[in-house]
């Protein structure tokens, strides 16, 4: 099996693929303000196996299409929402992130957990901005520098991985100048990473060695997400996840953008990557 194989085989039976968790993402509900909104359409991008999609279709008055490039991820998204009795308010579209099949200013929101680096935070925000419906809201998590200097070790592993990662000051920029006010920001505690991600992919790796007769390439996937637990464990003050909320602003429309959420602070930091692509 190629690696992006076993990637998948390792992730998929996982209830996330990327750090997260359900009170985090009713908060990031909460500042959105879609809520006090009907009939969304929303557009969750790199759902994986959809455990934003989920609540999304479960909390709000919306159809979510859930965007994944990985056909595997959607089959179990789908039988989620069916067991969830929500099949009839998800659809599933098998695309890139970066080639997207939505007409123009026809989504009330986009919503991406962990996913976005794929293509980049700021390439990202500025290609989706145009699906964006004028005051549409873009809700986001990012790695994210938690502090002004890192060790050495987490930052040389974080700039080889993702060179993207910067601090919360300067994601807010990046959305200023791609024409979002941004009306929302919290970081994501520790047990996002380690109850929600971490520990049970950790209980996995046994069953997953053992499918994969512990080939050098399964063996070389383990040793990478030991890394990356490893260097959370120790450095967890340092990065987390961001999760930024952002309004688009639009000139004929600019009334759209008053009136932004408190930026929220203050939650328990840690750090931690998603491994696979969504």
């Amino acid at each position: 099996m190629d690696d992006l194989s076993l990637l998948i085989d390792l992730h998929i039976s996982a209830d996330r693929q990327g750090p997260g968790g359900t009170a985090q993402t009713r908060l990031a509900i909460e500042l959105s303000g879609l809520s006090e909104q009907q009939g969304l359409k929303i557009a969750d991008m790199g759902c994986g196996t959809g455990a934003s999609t989920l609540l999304l279709a479960q909390d709000l008055d919306a159809h979510i299409v859930a965007v994944d490039f990985l056909p595997d991820f959607l089959d179990a998204l789908r039988s989620r929402a069916a067991q969830a009795g929500l099949a009839d308010r998800i659809e599933t579209v098998n695309a890139s992130m970066d080639a997207l099949p939505f007409d123009a200013e026809s989504l009330d929101a986009i919503w991406s957990e962990g996913a976005i680096y794929n293509i980049g935070f700021e390439n990202g925000v500025r290609m989706w901005r145009p699906y964006l419906k004028p005051g549409g809201i873009l809700a986001v998590s990012e790695l994210t520098w938690l502090t002004a200097s890192r060790p050495a070790e987490l930052e040389d592993h974080w700039h080889r991985q993702y060179p993207e990662v910067g601090t919360a000051a300067s994601k807010m920029a990046v959305l200023e100048r791609n024409g979002y006010a941004p009306i929302g920001y919290f970081v994501l505690p520790e047990h996002c990473w380690l109850d929600g991600y971490y520990r049970p992919m950790q209980l996995r790796f046994s069953a997953f060695l053992a499918r994969h007769a512990s080939s050098d390439a399964a063996c070389a996937v383990v040793a990478a997400e030991a890394l990356e637990i490893d260097l959370y464990e120790r450095h967890r003050s340092f990065v987390s996840y961001g999760f930024y909320l952002a309004r688009k602003i639009d000139a004929a429309h600019p009334a759209l953008a008053a009136a932004p959420k408190p930026i929220e602070h203050g939650m328990e930091s840690s750090a931690g990557h998603q491994a696979d692509q969504r």
